[in-house]
């Protein structure tokens, strides 16, 4: 029961992760490599083959690669930092 609820929140966290990573993946105010790297977390988070936890720290160490970038805009790291903390709730 209570591996079901934690599971259901999980997911959520994702879709809510996803969501912030679709907008930064279509700004095209934000640089392509880093709408790349965006698109790229969230393929990683919609794979099945690994558990919710597995998918998230999969898409943190992506978007952990591009946050050292200079040329990103302050906004979208704001936008990727809280991806990767509601993403770093996420345990096996």
């Amino acid at each position: 029961m209570v591996r079901k609820k934690k599971l259901a929140e999980y997911e959520e966290r994702i879709k809510q992760a996803l969501a912030v990573l679709g907008e930064v993946s279509e700004d095209t105010t934000t640089p392509r490599n880093i709408r790349r790297a965006a698109k790229n977390s969230m393929e990683t988070l919609q794979t099945t083959e690994y558990t919710p936890a597995v998918r998230a720290s999969n898409a943190i160490s992506i978007l952990d690669e591009i946050l050292q970038d200079p040329n990103m805009p302050p906004y979208t790291r704001v936008k990727l930092w809280n991806v990767m903390s509601l993403l770093e709730a996420i345990k096996d």
